[in-house]
């Protein structure tokens, strides 16, 4: 019987999850299995693969075939450099303790660089958010400035309306006073040198 480790689908539709499972190559893909050893989750950023790393190097060890999937995420997670230093221990190339000191060195470069890509992931989310909130503070902006001088343009013209409909009083010049004139002579009156009429 040969022995495959695979993957399991579950999950709804286009939003699938998976089982990382050892089971017999002639089984179904979401059928029998031996056992369960680990999930993986692709709709994270980084993906989450969660494996039993000492189960899975049990059966590695004992011949179980990844598929090529399940090869790159065992990769990842480090189980398939643990199985070649172990298989180096059991040939009695290197000893077990340079084989683990080895096998830490990679686990926690591998964890800084995971925890990097984390960061840089959440930061560029970050700035894409500031980014798009600066945007729309701009564009608010910009549409309250169009507002205010729409306003300003409608007073303007109501105010040319209104100087137009009632014109400023025009203010007159004082008049001078006119001189007195004499007083008018009356007819009944006769001047001087003539006689009064009768």
């Amino acid at each position: 019987m040969s022995v495959k480790i695979r993957l399991a689908r579950r999950g709804r539709r286009k939003m699938a999850i998976y089982d990382v499972v050892v089971a017999d190559a002639r089984a179904p893909r979401d059928g029998r299995f031996i056992e369960k050893i680990g999930s993986y989750n692709p709709n994270t950023n980084p993906a989450s693969i969660n494996i039993n790393n000492e189960r899975a190097l049990k059966w590695l060890l004992n011949g179980a075939q990844p598929t090529d999937t399940v090869k790159a995420m065992l990769s990842y997670r480090g189980v398939m450099l643990k199985k070649h230093l172990q298989i180096g221990v059991l040939k009695g190339a290197i000893t077990q303790e340079v084989a683990d000191a080895k096998f830490e060195a990679w686990l926690n470069d591998k964890d800084s660089k995971i925890a990097g890509k984390s960061e840089s992931i959440s930061k560029a989310k970050a700035d894409a958010r500031q980014k798009a909130l600066d945007a729309e503070t701009a564009k608010n902006q910009a549409r309250m400035d169009a507002i205010k001088a729409r306003e300003d343009e409608q007073k303007a013209l109501l105010a040319a309306a209104e100087a137009a409909n009632n014109p400023a009083p025009v203010e007159e010049a004082p008049v001078a006073e006119a001189p007195a004139e004499e007083a008018p002579v009356a007819e009944d009156t006769p001047a001087e040198g003539e006689e009064p009429k009768a």
